[in-house]
């Protein structure tokens, strides 16, 4: 069935079955990831500022909270080229076969980009911010008791953010390979998307020019090569569009011919029956 006479109703049935994978396929990862999540918890306690820190429990539950976070964010790591095809399948059945085959391209790439996102923020964003507290503490003779709960939240407050900001290549290739996004506005409105990354460093950094720059910039090198990508991806848009009108008018030229046939044997038909 053509995707543009699906009923309401037949769309959120589609849609009810893509959630449904992508919730089963969580709950499986959700099973594996318990497992995982108790020497992850380890690592990150003794990984570089961290082995410093003497974590502390406020709450009873407080330990429970930490697993269960931690599984849950392991989980929607190991789901997530899952929730990304189950994404493309509702989205791409009105497209043409050749942009089917090429946003599907697309997932192993996003998939890549948001771990290297979430290695980003752990890695070089998080010890930075955790350091400017730390000093800021000494600074101003303030001891810290940081309670491992709010020093987990905090730490995914931070990171996962970027592996989705880290999606912003993908998302503009496929939206310019799609035709919905010209590279043009996005050169056009540069400065401006320069602003709203800037202010996003901001929020996510802490309040000192070096850790905002230090945020900003890759930012803004992920904006500039996505502005390449998606060049690339609207080229290839183009070409296709252009491929498709050919093979329109081919194909209703072949009809007319084909109809203009049928029209003249029917005539001969007719004059044969006549003369019969």
């Amino acid at each position: 069935m053509n995707p543009k006479e699906l009923t309401v109703i037949e769309h959120i049935e589609e849609l009810r079955k893509r959630l449904f994978i992508c919730a089963a396929y969580l709950v499986v990862a959700l099973i594996g990831s318990f497992y995982l999540a108790e020497p992850i918890i380890k690592y990150i306690q003794h990984q570089g500022e961290a082995d410093k820190i003497t974590l502390n429990a406020f709450n009873v539950a407080d330990p429970l909270t930490v697993y269960l976070e931690v599984t849950f964010v392991v989980a929607l790591v190991i789901t997530s080229p899952i929730i990304l095809y189950q994404l493309w399948a509702f989205i791409t059945p009105g497209l043409h076969e050749r942009e089917r085959k090429a946003t599907l391209k697309y997932i192993p790439y996003s998939f890549l980009l948001f771990i290297g996102g979430l290695a980003f923020g752990y890695f070089v964003l998080f010890p930075n911010v955790l350091n400017f507290m730390m000093n800021l503490s000494n600074n101003l003779e303030i001891e810290q008791e940081i309670g491992i709960n709010e020093y987990f939240s905090f730490l995914f407050k931070l990171v996962v953010p970027f592996g989705l900001l880290f999606q912003l290549p993908v998302v503009t290739l496929f939206l310019a390979r799609l035709g919905i996004l010209n590279p043009k506005l996005m050169v056009k409105f540069r400065k401006y998307s320069y602003f709203v990354l800037f202010v996003l460093a901001v929020f996510l950094a802490p309040p000192d020019l070096i850790s905002n720059l230090l945020i900003a910039i890759p930012l803004f090198i992920l904006y500039e090569i996505s502005i390449v990508i998606a060049r690339i991806g609207y080229k290839k848009y183009e070409a296709a569009e252009a491929l498709r009108v050919k093979e329109e008018k081919e194909a209703e030229q072949k009809l007319q011919v084909e109809q203009a046939l049928a029209e003249q044997r029917r005539q001969i038909e007719e004059m044969r029956n006549l003369k019969g």
